[in-house]
């Protein structure tokens, strides 16, 4: 090959200068750099106006994704540049020889020019892909986006050396010996990346999160759904649609909640409590018992409850004429039971999972009674209406087993009874 290139020279060069002996050098690197431009033309015509618009056009018709994601991203018009840049190249050493400087300034040249789209095609194929994976609907538990961005700035550095070392016509090895006394500075450039790379690893090896999770970090006010994990920050969409960016290494360093196990498990909890007034806590009498047994509900509980007081009471033997004695039926207790049974028959309610009515410590601002139950949705509008159906029912029914809300005396109320007080007086 390198005899044929130099036959091929030196047959050139000799016809040039039987034509024109002063000129031949001159009208020789001419020719040659008329010729490959011309060969570069030709083949960016056959490449770009031809074969490119040809595979667009089966863009439209492919059906398969990760076609189309290939093609969406420009990977083959940058490989095109690359082989513009090879044919280039090698018609440049054909023509040239190796200690002229047209011919080192032009290899040069074309060789940093395929470093460039080469590394552009990379990059490329590597949004390519990532469009793939989040275009297949699949949740990942790993940071593509941040193992993406690490081999960008990994494969950057290594074109930038090895084209350091094409400018300076040395060996890249002997840069890289060099670049050991920079490392120190090396480490605190790329402090941020470093750390987050360690973050994304640790975030996928323990399934702490990924894109799509609702993450609550309250330190940089983030309370929303996860959008992106990329190699130095996170960025999370909240409920009013503004976007927080968190520092990837942050996740690993501060504490933070991820609502994945509510969303997986198919039910998002109700944890509410209501203020019962203690002054109107008080016994069953019969004609609320009477009026209560007819709610369908509230029948079942109301038959077990009083046999088993009647069973507890006839075992005592006690005077039951003083309500001190014995065993009876609370308004507060019956109205729990009720609950219960209401939930327990709630149709949006999970019924595989915990179910709960209690009573909480009592305060100067009533007796607290908790609802806890999980609803069959994790869906937030569904939940929210649910959960106000729930609590529209309990604020409803209440007066029906004469209990009454806790409410602290507003000014207007104060003033009222100022009022009647100096009427009185």
């Amino acid at each position: 090959m390198d005899t044929f290139r130099t036959n091929l020279r030196e047959a050139l060069l000799d016809w040039l200068q039987s034509q024109s002996p002063e000129y031949a050098y001159a009208l020789y690197n001419g020719v040659a750099l008329a010729w490959i431009s011309i060969v570069a033309i030709i083949l960016h015509l056959l490449l770009h106006h031809f074969a490119l618009r040809l595979l667009d056009r089966a863009k439209a018709r492919e059906r398969k994704s990760w076609r189309k994601t290939l093609y969406g991203h420009g990977v083959l018009s940058r490989i095109a540049f690359v082989l513009q840049g090879a044919v280039a190249h090698i018609q440049a050493s054909l023509w040239f020889p190796p200690d002229s400087l047209i011919g080192n300034s032009l290899a040069t040249a074309l060789q940093l020019w395929m470093l460039l789209f080469g590394l552009l095609a990379f990059y490329a194929l590597l949004d390519a892909l990532e469009s793939l994976v989040q275009s297949s609907g699949k949740r990942i538990h790993f940071p593509l986006r941040g193992i993406t961005q690490t081999l960008k700035i990994v494969a950057s550095v290594v074109i930038v050396i090895v084209g350091i070392s094409i400018l300076m016509g040395e060996s890249p090895l002997i840069l890289l010996s060099g670049l050991g006394a920079l490392s120190a500075v090396l480490m605190l450039v790329f402090k941020d990346p470093i750390l987050g790379l360690v973050a994304g690893i640790q975030l996928s090896a323990n399934n702490m999160l990924s894109v799509g999770d609702w993450l609550e970090m309250p330190k940089y006010g983030a309370d929303g759904d996860v959008i992106d994990i990329g190699l130095t920050t996170v960025k999370v969409q909240n409920w009013d649609k503004t976007i927080t960016t968190i520092p990837t290494y942050a996740l690993i360093s501060d504490s933070f909640k991820n609502w994945r196990g509510m969303s997986e498990s198919g039910g998002r909890r109700i944890k509410r409590s209501i203020h019962i007034n203690t002054s109107s806590i008080s016994f069953l009498d019969e004609d609320t018992v009477l009026r209560l047994r007819k709610a369908k509900l509230l029948a079942p509980y109301l038959e077990e409850k009083f046999a088993e007081l009647e069973k507890s009471n006839s075992e005592t033997e006690l005077d039951l004429s003083s309500p001190l004695n014995g065993r009876r039926l609370t308004n507060i207790g019956t109205f729990r039971g009720y609950l219960k049974s209401y939930l327990k028959n709630h149709p949006r309610i999970a019924q595989n999972m915990l179910i709960l009515v209690r009573q909480l410590e009592p305060s100067s601002h009533g007796l607290p009674l908790q609802v806890y139950a999980f609803t069959a949705t994790t869906k937030w509008i569904e939940y929210e209406d649910i959960q106000s159906d729930i609590f529209d029912h309990i604020f409803a029914v209440l007066p029906e087993f004469g209990l009454r809300i806790h409410e602290s005396p507003t000014g207007n109320d104060l003033t009222i009874f100022s009022r009647i007080t100096n009427h009185h007086d």
